[in-house]
């Protein structure tokens, strides 16, 4: 059995080294992102390394050969041999079986879809982009060059996004609360917003903590309400939490931080529940990080279905390389994406969504997209 390293830029091209070196029946074993280079930690360059294998088929037996007596020996070797290649052509069924979608479109088609499934968009998702950018140039009955089917594409993707909205806050607001798990960046986003609305559009703004699980949370919102010269009232229970929106109730905006825990503990979401009520002038946003797995975040919106959620704030831009969760949100969730955090600087790393920008996210690891 062949077994080869291969680097490159990014999937598509490391896939397209291992076709032209190893064939197609090549076997991906193993694939990962590495960091090279670099200075004192800056310029660092990422690279996708794959490990791919090619068994190469035995030979028929000939006749003399299938009647010859083995030794035991010969026997056991045989055996062993067998097993090996009945390991590899069960572990060659299951990257078929898992890239079953991948195998019937043509080569620069295959390597946006690839691409597609790099930045970890759903299967499903992709390979609905890519049929009906694929039935779209096969009307015009003219063969693309490469960048039209990337260019089409991103196309696609952003018609897509289009379908969902991108409010964010309203003006009709007046109680905005920050749900989601642990780790997110909550606090640091609602300090953006607070900050952007108290010094670009002069509102009087408050702001309540009910994250009294962390000690850090709450000093850090002190640090940021100290700075930005606004009120913050700590919510312990409900009775607090009605009390402190009465205290502010004149206040132009009042933006509510929760407490973040395990997303999968079933009691903490109840408990939040209970202390962010529906109200009619109050909107709340579920905060999710890039960095998490897709799997992940999709189970975190789950576990927050049952809220009230208006719109999705995607966090942590910076930090990843992988956008397809935005996509995946957007469309097989049916939810609305308010913002999106690319860095700590407040409030300067916020940015509005749109469906073009978030296209330019997912399609960016192509220089013609």
């Amino acid at each position: 059995m062949k077994v080869k390293k291969y680097v490159a830029p990014t999937m598509p091209e490391a896939m397209k080294k291992v076709r032209q070196e190893l064939g197609s029946d090549a076997v991906i074993l193993n694939s990962k992102e590495i960091v090279n280079g670099g200075f004192l930690g800056l310029f660092k360059k990422r690279n996708i390394e794959v490990v791919a294998a090619l068994d190469p088929q035995p030979e028929p037996a000939s006749d003399h050969k299938q009647k010859t007596v083995k030794r035991p020996a010969e026997a056991a070797k045989r055996k062993t041999e067998d097993s090996v290649m009945s390991e590899i052509r069960q572990l060659k069924k299951m990257v078929k079986e898992q890239s079953m979608q991948q195998a019937n479109y043509p080569t620069d088609y295959q390597e946006v879809y690839d691409h597609l499934l790099e930045q970890e968009t759903d299967a499903d998702l992709a390979k609905e982009v890519m049929d009906h950018v694929l039935e779209k140039h096969r009307k015009t009955e003219i063969t693309p060059e490469y960048e039209a089917i990337v260019r089409d594409t991103k196309r696609e993707v952003e018609r897509r996004l289009g379908m969902v909205s991108y409010d964010g806050i309203t003006a009709s607001a007046k109680v905005i609360q920050f749900v989601g798990p642990t780790g997110v960046g909550k606090t640091t986003t609602i300090a953006k917003l607070a900050a952007s609305s108290v010094l670009t559009y002069k509102k009087r703004v408050a702001l309540i903590t009910a994250d009294t699980y962390r000690i850090a949370a709450v000093d850090q919102l002190k640090t940021y309400a100290n700075i930005l010269n606004v009120p913050l009232e700590i919510a312990y229970n409900a009775g607090d939490y009605q009390a402190a929106l009465r205290k502010f109730a004149d206040y132009d905006l009042v933006l509510v931080d929760t407490a973040g825990r395990n997303f999968r503990d079933g009691q903490y979401v109840r408990e939040l529940q209970q202390i962010v009520r529906y109200q009619e002038t109050a909107e709340m946003f579920l905060v999710l990080s890039l960095t998490a797995k897709p799997a992940d975040i999709m189970d975190i919106y789950d576990q927050f279905a049952h809220l009230p959620i208006k719109e999705v704030i995607f966090t942590k831009a910076d930090e990843t390389q992988q956008f397809g969760s935005m996509l995946n949100i957007a469309l097989k969730k049916a939810t609305g994406i308010a913002f999106i955090t690319n860095g700590q600087d407040v409030p300067d790393d916020i940015i509005d969504p749109s469906p073009k920008n978030i296209s330019e996210y997912i399609m960016g690891g192509f220089p013609d997209a």
